[in-house]
């Protein structure tokens, strides 16, 4: 008998309880349906010792209104959907937080799910919100193909492009100016002195990496150097820590003659990985390479050789992306378009100008 007891009770601490209903409520409190819903909703409207019952039953049985349920009773789910490239990397996080801040003020939440950089499961996701009949959709593309997202606008959800401008006019968009950005980063560097200059970068696909390359580029044939000598690119595995090593070390295998002396990264994260695996080389930066990142995400200015980054304003590129969302109707989409600004530290200067952007 005692074995069974505990198998009983086993079994139903493995069950999960089910969920208490308004229904519920309206039996433990005996009042009607209704008078449970004007509670919930319209609390003057009820008389306090009834009020009170009500409250009481609510609190007993653990009652949690289904917000989900009732909104799509009334066609109103409050949702946004966003889809970003990486939710591994800081820039995307921090983006997303300000999209949820935006969104809060208007009693909407947020639904985040990471495309990894593939088209596929971009488009996966992107149905699926549909499907839950969100009420817009904020993306970060893996691919210059937008067409899916079009058609989500087309259907009637509202669509924003993030860290991406829009190629048509028709679909709102909120982007940094990433050529400058590259720009930027390359300039800084030859100032430095430096005239053979790593790019490690990600696949062309991804507008984000070829814009930043033109702009490095730019800045090279600006100052009389031949990009196609004097700028190494070399495409990274991924755009994380691991791909930045990988990256580093094809640099570092190069001939002393026709090694780069300095690194420019198209995030932070690839930079990380590059500091990481210069470290442990012992090679010093900025004295044996210096090292610029992309991005200005949380961690740079703290590691122990603080990173030279080129900044965006990453919350306000979500909170403007929300913004967006909340346009009339009739009202014209909007392309916003953001300009970055380098943070020299000393992973790149080793001077009182460190820490101060540009």
């Amino acid at each position: 008998m005692a074995n069974s007891t505990k198998a009983s009770n086993a079994a139903n601490a493995r069950t999960p309880r089910r969920r208490a209903s308004i229904t519920d409520v309206a039996k433990a409190a005996g009042v009607a349906v209704g008078t449970v819903s004007n509670v919930l909703n319209k609390p003057e409207r009820v008389l306090p010792a009834t009020r009170e019952r009500v409250e009481a039953a609510i609190a007993e049985l653990n009652f949690v209104r289904n917000g989900s349920a009732r909104q799509l009773r009334a066609g109103t789910l409050t949702s946004v959907g966003v889809v970003v490239l990486d939710l591994a990397n800081p820039f995307f996080t921090d983006a997303a937080r300000g999209i949820q801040d935006r969104l809060e003020r208007d009693s909407f939440t947020l639904m985040v799910a990471g495309s990894d950089e593939d088209l596929d499961r971009e488009r996966r996701y992107l149905r699926l919100y549909e499907e839950h009949g969100v009420q817009g959709v904020i993306v970060s593309p893996a691919t210059d193909d937008i067409d899916h997202v079009l058609a989500v606008r087309e259907r009637g959800t509202a669509a924003v492009l993030l860290d991406r401008p829009s190629p048509v006019p028709e679909l709102a968009s909120v982007a940094v100016d990433d050529v400058a950005g590259g720009r930027l980063a390359v300039e800084h560097l030859i100032a430095q002195g430096h005239e053979r200059i790593a790019l490690l970068n990600g696949p062309h696909t991804i507008r984000q990496c070829r814009d930043r390359r033109d702009g490095a580029a730019a800045a090279m044939a600006d100052a009389g150097l031949d990009p196609g000598t004097a700028l190494v690119e070399i495409t990274v595995p991924g755009l994380t820590p691991d791909g930045g090593e990988a990256g580093i070390r094809e640099v570092v295998a190069l001939p002393a003659r026709t090694r780069p002396t300095a690194v420019f990264c198209v995030n932070d994260l690839v930079a990380l990985g590059v500091l990481r695996t210069l470290r442990r080389e012992g090679v010093a930066v900025p004295q044996g390479m210096a090292v610029v990142g992309y991005d200005d995400v949380t961690f740079a200015a703290e590691l122990a050789t603080p990173l030279s980054s080129v900044r965006q304003p990453t919350s306000e590129l979500g909170t403007r992306a929300a913004d967006l969302l909340f346009r009339p109707e009739d009202s014209a989409p909007e392309q916003v378009v953001f300009s970055p600004e380098l943070v020299v530290r000393e992973s790149s200067a080793s001077s009182p100008e460190a820490g101060r952007p540009r």
